[in-house]
Parts: structure tokens; sequence; C-alpha cells
């Protein structure tokens, strides 16, 4: 059986990593060992970061859209229920960017809210 040599695996894994490690301080876009390490501590927080990233644009919606109703003599909640009552089914993000761009467009959907019982 022939020796097989497997440098140029190690070295392909090894400077996979490497070029992943871009853009990192100090020694970890360099040495293998602290690449590694930091890419893993990485990839936890781009993983756990992607889920908080929705729940604080979600929050900030939810902040937008109350300055709005408010604004029209409604808190956010009152809002929110005349809206399901009324079958509008705009989401969050589009009615905060209406509340924030083109606040007459939200007014009339208040407005529209506002004659349902």
């Amino acid at each position: 059986m022939t020796r097989v040599k497997r440098g140029t695996t190690a070295h392909k894994r090894r400077k996979k990593i490497i070029k992943q490690a871009k853009g990192f301080k100090w020694g970890r876009k360099s040495k293998y060992r602290l690449a590694k390490d930091a890419l893993k501590h990485a990839w936890t927080y781009a993983y756990r970061d992607r889920k908080t990233k929705k729940r604080n644009f979600r929050r900030l919606w939810n902040i937008k859209i109350n300055a709005a109703s408010r604004m029209h003599g409604l808190t956010y909640s009152q809002f929110i229920n005349k809206l399901k009552k009324a079958n509008i089914e705009i989401d969050r993000k589009i009615l905060a960017l209406l509340a924030e761009k083109h606040p007459e467009i939200f007014e009339q959907i208040v407005k529209q809210v506002g004659k349902t019982k």
C-alpha cells in the first residue's frame, strides 16, 4: 500500500479558516489556533444575534406605531385591537413605515379603524 501524504489537505483546511478570519484583530487573523477559536465564538454570536435582530426591530416598530397612534388619540393596544376587529391585515413593519414616512396614509388607516366598534 502506498503512503498518503496529507499535507495538502491539512494546509487547505487551515488556509480556509484563516481566510474566514479576515478582518479580525491581532493574531486571530493569522494564527490558525486563535483564528479557529475566534471564528467559533463569532459564529455563535452571529447565530444568536440573527434572532435578537428580529426581536429588536419588532420592538422598534411597536414604538413607532404607538407614537403615531397616540397623536390620533389611541394607544398602541387599542389601535392594534381595532385593526384586528376591522379585518385590516397590515403587518407592524409596514405600519411603522407608514407612520414614519407617510403620516397622511397612516391617518387614513386610523380614521378607517375609528369607524369600527
